[in-house]
């Protein structure tokens, strides 16, 4: 008993220190400790929650700490204040880190790395650290569906709460680091994208360039307190101009995502849609036509079907004008110049046009 008070008190310090300016010298070494500490002590919590000898002893002694470094009361001690705190301790530590600025570039990128570890196999008797951010996501996002009118009608309410929070995390990040200089969102954004998951990273790039614009800020909010989520930090120049130079990541960007989705991205970020239009019939350049199946293929694997070219120049030609009479504009262009054919499977832009006509 006596070891797990000091293992309390310590971890209890730890968190009283993540809201401080200390953290500028913790590593990603520090960063990853600080939360396999936190996991352990949840779980403490969900051993011993229903022990309540063992319970109580460690409620005194967490309140006779913070009594002993403030005599005001809990509310104005930093550290843990009771027992039921340990049932959410990785999740008050990664919210006091994700908001604290002095956290170095290299400790931040390892948080999001721990708390957006992508897909993969989970512990179906642990509850993740992404699990309980995907909870506090879905609460927030409710926050914004029962204030929206027209629930039916608005695209929010089929977004991951999950990926948006992320997203405005992302934005507030690149703020912040862009105070610094144009050299700090580059680099962020690149660690970023080089530790992966890319395809993850790729849904967070486009939920941010998604956001609505910045509103002023309201009054401070307590932690984990359901409230309406803080407008994110501008950051979606950063964004955009980090794409338009990294050619590759810009093409898995319109390969990768839904094609609705993109059509909404270039639709707000006219900058990206001369680009992704010109990717596209790049890879409409690279498909030709099998005789044997009657179909249009990619010759590499990695070329995406014709089904997948189609549905992105479908999206942009049901979405208002200038993208649909670009994308139209387009289509014509490329088939006067592969020769104005009429006849199927002569020309992938004739074919293209007659099944975007024919709505098939």
């Amino acid at each position: 008993m006596e070891s797990l008070s000091q293992q309390l008190e310590r971890f209890s310090e730890v968190l009283a220190v993540s809201r401080t300016a200390h953290v500028r010298s913790w590593d990603p070494a520090t960063v990853r400790r600080a939360l396999q500490w936190a996991r352990y002590l949840r779980h403490v919590y969900r051993r011993f929650g229903r022990h309540a000898g063992i319970r109580l002893a460690l409620e005194r002694r967490l309140q006779d700490r913070w009594r002993r470094e403030d005599g005001s009361g809990p509310a104005a001690f930093s550290g843990l204040t009771n027992f039921r705190a340990l049932g959410h301790c990785d999740l008050l530590l990664s919210q006091r880190l994700l908001g604290n600025r002095a956290l170095g570039d290299a400790a931040f990128r390892c948080l999001l790395q721990q708390l957006c570890p992508g897909p993969g196999v989970q512990d179906a008797e642990e509850e993740t650290l992404q699990d309980s951010l995907a909870l506090l996501a879905r609460r927030r996002a409710a926050v914004h569906l029962l204030r929206a009118s027209g629930l039916g009608e608005n695209p929010a309410a089929r977004r991951d709460p999950l990926v948006e929070t992320q997203a405005e995390l992302l934005l507030r990040r690149l703020q912040e680091v862009g105070e610094a200089g144009a050299e700090g969102p580059r680099g962020l954004l690149s660690g970023l994208w080089a530790r992966g998951p890319q395809n993850s990273f790729l849904e967070v790039i486009a939920a941010a360039l998604l956001l609505p614009p910045s509103s002023p800020p309201g009054p401070p909010q307590k932690e984990l307190e359901l409230e309406s989520p803080q407008a994110p930090g501008e950051g979606r120049h950063e964004l955009v101009q980090w794409l338009l130079g990294q050619a590759d990541t810009m093409a898995a960007f319109c390969h990768s995502l839904p094609a609705g989705l993109l059509t909404s991205v270039v639709g707000r970020h006219p900058e990206l849609f001369q680009v992704y239009l010109g990717l596209l019939t790049d890879w409409g350049r690279r498909l030709h036509y099998d005789l044997q199946k009657g179909v249009w293929v990619g010759a590499e694997a990695r070329e995406g079907p014709w089904e997948e070219l189609y549905s992105r120049f479908q999206s942009l030609c049901q979405a208002p004008s200038p993208l649909k009479d670009e994308a139209l504009r387009a289509l014509e262009t490329c088939k006067a110049q592969d020769g104005g054919f009429e006849a199927p499977g002569l020309s992938i832009w004739t074919d293209l046009l007659s099944a975007l006509g024919s709505g098939a």
